[in-house]
C-alpha cells in the first residue's frame, strides 16, 4: 500500500522533487551496503626507510610517483614485490588527485620561497608531489622528534628511530652503480635496497627487509662544489639558488637543499696549511686559513685582532671591552659574587661570537664556553673562533628553537649586544629563558641603550620574573652591564598580576628543539625528581663524575665512562698513530653519555657531543657533566664552516642510522667538508659497513692508517689529505 501511495504522489504536480528524494535515498542505501561488505582484511604497503618506525604512515611517507615506481619494477625479479608496488601506485594515484594540493598549500604558508603546487602543470606536478608534501609538516613533525620521545630505550643497543618530517620520498643511495658527480641531482635516484614492510592488520605482524647502508658495488667520481660562498660553503645556511646580488647569501632560517650536496668544498685560494697547534693558536693563527675580504676591513676598527706577516694575532688582554676582558670578567664577579667562574659556572653560551677573547679568558678560568655564531656574521668571526680552537657553532637565531635541551646553560652572555630582545613578543628572550638553567645568569652588556628599548626590556624581563641582580656602567670599559637571574622555582610565577606571556601547556615538551618554532609561552621550572634541572649541579670538576637522581640507568652511564677511558688510554692515545698534540677540535658524531669526551679531557681538547635526533635523548646529562653538545640530524649538513675539526669519532654511527637517510654517502661527503686537511677519523662499526666505507675514503684519496676487525666488528683510522679533484 505504501508503494502504491508513493507512486500516486510521483504522478502529482510535485512529483519531480519526490523522484529526486527517492534516488538519493536509494543511493545512500547502496553505499551503506557496499561499505559493509567491501572492507579488506589485510593491507600490503611499501614503506620508506626514513619512516621505518611509524605505526601509521603519514602522507609524506606514502607518496610514490609513477616514474619511480616503474624504475623499481624494472629492477625487481620478485613477483610479490611487483604486486606490492603496483597496489601502492593505485592507492597513491587516488591520494594525488585528492588531498595533496591542500597539504602543499599549508606547506607554503609555513615557508618562504616555496611555490604553490597549483601553479604548476598537472603532468609535472605528480612526480614532485612527494617531496613537496614531505616538507609541509616540517615544523610540526620535527617537534615530536627524539628529544621528546620518553618511551625510547636507554641503551645504544635498543635505539629506536624517530620520524623526521624533513625527509623526502624514497630513501636510498642510487642504483647499483652510482656516479657521484659534483652537483648532480641525486634526488632523482632510487635505491634498489628500499625497505619493504609487509603488514597483516589482523595479526599485527611486520617483516622488514633492509639493504646495506653503502652500496658495495658503487663507483664514485667527485667534482668541486660550484657555490656562491666557495671555500666557506655551509649547505643549510648559505643561499645557493634564486639569489640576487643585493640579497644576503645566508638564509634567515636553516634551509637545506632538496638533495644533499655530493660535491667537495674547495680549499681557500691560497691553500690551507696545518693549523697552529694549541695552546699557541690562542694567540695567533694562519691568516690564509681564514682570509676573508670583510675580515680585513673589520680589523681596521677592532684592536683585539691584527695581522702580522702571515699570522692573525690576538694580543693578550685586548678585547672589545676597554680595560681588557680580564677586567670585564672580574667586574662581573664583583657585581655578583655567586658567579664563581670555573666552579659554580662551568658551561656558558656566548651569543654572537663577536669577540673570542672573552671565550679565551674564560677558558683560563676552566669555563667551557660554546660560541653561537649567528647566520648574519658576514665577517666569519665564528670561523676565526674555530681556527683558534674554541667550541663554536653557526646557527640562525630568528624563529626556531636553538638545537639544545632546556635548562642546560649555567650562564648566557651577550656582549656588545644589539639583538632586539623585546621585539616579536619577546620570542628570542623566551628562547634564552628555555635553555638557561633554573637559577642561571643572563649577562647583557650594551652601549648607548635607547630609553625606549631599555623600558621595553625591563617590562619583558619583569613579565618572566627575572631578577635584576646588578646594573652598572663600568668606568673603564664604558659598557653598561646588567646581570639577570632566572627563578629557580614556580612560586613566583603564581604572583604575576598579568599572565603574559602565559605558561606553556603541560604537554609542551621544553626539550624538543629540532625544527621546532620558538614559543611565546613560559615553561615552568622542573620540580619532579625525575626531571633534569631541579637542582644546581655540583661544582666543577666534581660534576663530571656525578650522576644525578633523574638519570635513568646510572650504572650504564658509569660503565660507559669506564669503558671509554679504557679504550682511549689503551688504544686511541697509543695505538692509532695519531699525534695528539695536533688535535684540538673533536666531534663525537654519536655521543651517548659523554664518556668519550670525558676520557679525553686531560688532553687539553674540547669535544662537540652530537646526539642524533633519532637516538635516546642523553644530551641533558652531557651538559650536567660540564660538557657541551648539540642535537643534529645527520641526513643534513652540520652547522659549521668547512675545515672546522681535527678529529671525528663515530662509534657504530652508520649501523644505527637504520637507513634513515636518503643518501648515506652524503654523510661521508659532510665529514670531508667539516674535517681539516690532515685531520683524522676513527670509525668503529660492523665489517659489512666498514668495507664499502673504506672504499669511499679511498676514492677521496684519504690515507687509511689502520684497520682492524674481529667477530664481524672492526675499526678504521684514516687521515684526510689535501687532495681536491
Amino acid at each position: 500500500m505504501a508503494l502504491a501511495r508513493f507512486g500516486r504522489q510521483v504522478k502529482r504536480q510535485h512529483g519531480v522533487c519526490v523522484k529526486m528524494t527517492a534516488v538519493a535515498i536509494l543511493g545512500l542505501c547502496f553505499i551503506f551496503v557496499w561499505s559493509m561488505f567491501s572492507s579488506p582484511s589485510t593491507s600490503v604497503s611499501v614503506q620508506r626507510e626514513s619512516f621505518d618506525d611509524i605505526a601509521e604512515p603519514v602522507a609524506s611517507g606514502t607518496m610514490v610517483s609513477k616514474s619511480k615506481g616503474n624504475e623499481l619494477e624494472k629492477h625487481d625479479s620478485n613477483d610479490r614485490k611487483k604486486k606490492v608496488e603496483s597496489d601502492l601506485k593505485k592507492k597513491d594515484e587516488k591520494k594525488v588527485n585528492g588531498s595533496l594540493p591542500s597539504l602543499a598549500h599549508e606547506h607554503k604558508s609555513g615557508k618562504k620561497n616555496e611555490k604553490h603546487v597549483s601553479n604548476r602543470k598537472k603532468d609535472k606536478d605528480k612526480p614532485k608531489v612527494s617531496s613537496e608534501v614531505s616538507k609541509e609538516n616540517q615544523e610540526n613533525q620535527k617537534q615530536e622528534e627524539s628529544q621528546g620521545e620518553e618511551a625510547e630505550k636507554e641503551t645504544e643497543e635498543d635505539e629506536e628511530v624517530v620520524v623526521d618530517g624533513k625527509e623526502e620520498g624514497l630513501d636510498g643511495e642510487g642504483e647499483e652503480k652510482v656516479e657521484m658527480e659534483g652537483d648532480a641531482d641525486v634526488g632523482e635516484s632510487v635505491d634498489q635496497q628500499t625497505e619493504e614492510v609487509v603488514e597483516n592488520e589482523s595479526e599485527g605482524k611486520k617483516r622488514k627487509i633492509k639493504g646495506p647502508v653503502f652500496d658495495p658495488k658503487a663507483h664514485y667520481s667527485w667534482k668541486l662544489c660550484s657555490t656562491r660562498s666557495k671555500h666557506n660553503y655551509i649547505p643549510c645556511i648559505d643561499v645557493e639558488s634564486g639569489f640576487t646580488r643585493l640579497q644576503s647569501y645566508r638564509h634567515g632560517e636553516r634551509i637545506c637543499p632538496k638533495a644533499p650536496p655530493m660535491c667537495l668544498v674547495p680549499l681557500p685560494h691560497g691553500g690551507y696549511d696545518s693549523p697552529v697547534r694549541w695552546p699557541e693558536s690562542n694567540l695567533k693563527i694562519l691568516y690564509k686559513n681564514v682570509a676573508h675580504p670583510k675580515l680585513a676591513a673589520y680589523m681596521k676598527n677592532h684592536n683585539w685582532l691584527s695581522k702580522s706577516e702571515e699570522y692573525l694575532m690576538f694580543p693578550q688582554n685586548q678585547s672589545e671591552f676597554k680595560g681588557g676582558v680580564v677586567h670585564y670578567l672580574e667586574s662581573i664577579e664583583e657585581m655578583v659574587p655567586d658567579i664563581e667562574w670555573g666552579k659554580n659556572i662551568r658551561v656558558v653560551l656566548d651569543v654572537g661570537c663577536s669577540d673570542s677573547s672573552f671565550v679565551a679568558s674564560l677558558l683560563d678560568k676552566d669555563v667551557l664556553t660554546l660560541s653561537l655564531g649567528l647566520k648574519d656574521d658576514l665577517v666569519d668571526l665564528a670561523q676565526v673562533s674555530l681556527e683558534r680552537g674554541f667550541a663554536t657553532i653557526v646557527s640562525p637565531f630568528a624563529r626556531r628553537r636553538l638545537p639544545f635541551p632546556s635548562g642546560v646553560f649555567d650562564a648566557i652572555h651577550c656582549g656588545q649586544c644589539t639583538i632586539p630582545w623585546h621585539s616579536h613578543e619577546g620570542k628570542l628572550l623566551l628562547e634564552i629563558n628555555r635553555i638557561l638553567r633554573p637559577g642561571g645568569y643572563f649577562i647583557l652588556s650594551t652601549k648607548h641603550d635607547s630609553i625606549e628599548a631599555e623600558e621595553a626590556m625591563n617590562t619583558l624581563t619583569s613579565s618572566i620574573c627575572w631578577n635584576v641582580l646588578a646594573h652598572k656602567t663600568d668606568d673603564v670599559s664604558e659598557v653598561g652591564v646588567k646581570i639577570y637571574q632566572k627563578p629557580d622555582s614556580n612560586d613566583i610565577y603564581t604572583l604575576r598580576r598579568r599572565k603574559n606571556p602565559p605558561l606553556c601547556k603541560e604537554q609542551e615538551n621544553p626539550d624538543a628543539a629540532w625544527y621546532v618554532p620558538m614559543k611565546t609561552c613560559l615553561h615552568t621550572i622542573p620540580s619532579a625528581i625525575e626531571q633534569h634541572g631541579t637542582e644546581w649541579p655540583e661544582e666543577w670538576p666534581k660534576r663530571l663524575e656525578t650522576y644525578p637522581e633523574w638519570l635513568n640507568n646510572k650504572e650504564k652511564a658509569i660503565d660507559d665512562t669506564k669503558y671509554w677511558k679504557n679504550i682511549v688510554d689503551k688504544s686511541y692515545l697509543t695505538g692509532m698513530g695519531i699525534d695528539w698534540s695536533t688535535i684540538r677540535n673533536v666531534m663525537d658524531m654519536k655521543a651517548i653519555y659523554g664518556g668519550f669526551a670525558a676520557a679525553l679531557l686531560q688532553q687539553k681538547i674540547w669535544v662537540m657531543n652530537v646526539v642524533p635526533i633519532h637516538a635516546p635523548d642523553t644530551l641533558p646529562f652531557i651538559f650536567e657533566r660540564g660538557l657541551v653538545g648539540i642535537y643534529h640530524d645527520w641526513c643534513e649538513s652540520f652547522g659549521t664552516y668547512p675545515r672546522s675539526y681535527d678529529l671525528l669519532h663515530a662509534d657504530h654511527f652508520f649501523s644505527r642510522l637504520k637507513n634513515r637517510c636518503k643518501h648515506p654517502v652524503s654523510i661521508v661527503v659532510e665529514m670531508d667538508r667539516i674535517l681539516r686537511p690532515g685531520g683524522w677519523v676513527i670509525v668503529r662499526d660492523k665489517v659489512e659497513i666498514l668495507d664499502p666505507f673504506e672504499a669511499i675514503l679511498r676514492s677521496l684519496h684519504w690515507e687509511i692508517r689502520m684497520t682492524y676487525s674481529q667477530n664481524k666488528e672492526g675499526i678504521i683510522c684514516a687521515q684526510k689529505t689535501t687532495w681536491r679533484p
